[in-house]
């Protein structure tokens, strides 16, 4: 009887059904807080919050390729790896050149490693910058303005994806509908 009364006598926590009952429940709490903390701190970030602002922004954004288009416009861009030279030339016989332009690299994938540079005016046509070294796909968008906040704002716009590590001459042209 003594061995009854010990067994009965046993801590809960030594109980080995309590813990066969309980040791998938506390992994599944474990994975969820992982999962969950990783999906915090990885957020995608090529989401965007104001879904209706950018529906009303498309119309526009299609407005500047149809003029880029109407206008003839077509651009060269060629990067020198070695001298982190970008150089642009940009060809319409229907508007005047600008002073500058500005260019947006967007990366695919991370917000952070988004670029702004303006290039300036070199020659009748063509445009400078220096630009620092790039290895993967990016999204190019160029148009006439200086601001950061014009991309939407400006009168034409030339779109293209670029992997800089494969090509360095590039044509940047209005879309074909």
């Amino acid at each position: 009887m003594t061995t009854a009364a010990q067994k009965l006598e046993r801590p809960w926590y030594k109980e080995p059904w309590l813990w066969f009952v309980l040791t998938p429940l506390i992994v599944v709490v474990v994975v969820s807080m992982v999962t969950v903390t990783l999906a915090v701190k990885y957020a995608d970030d090529t989401v965007i919050d104001n879904y209706y602002k950018e529906g009303r922004m498309i119309n526009q954004s299609l407005e500047q390729d149809k003029r880029a288009k109407l206008w003839g416009l077509t651009a060269d861009m060629s990067w020198q790896a070695e001298g982190r030279e970008l150089t642009v030339v940009l060809h319409s016989d229907a508007i005047p050149m600008p002073a500058s332009l500005s260019l947006w690299l967007d990366h695919p994938f991370d917000e952070k490693q988004d670029a702004f540079m303006v290039l300036q005016r070199s020659g009748k046509n063509q445009f400078h910058g220096t630009l620092p070294a790039f290895d993967n796909l990016w999204y190019v968008t160029l148009a006439p303005e200086q601001t950061r906040d014009a991309r939407r704002a400006a009168p034409w716009r030339l779109r293209t994806e670029v992997n800089f590590a494969e090509r360095t001459d590039v044509k940047l042209a209005p879309p074909v509908p």
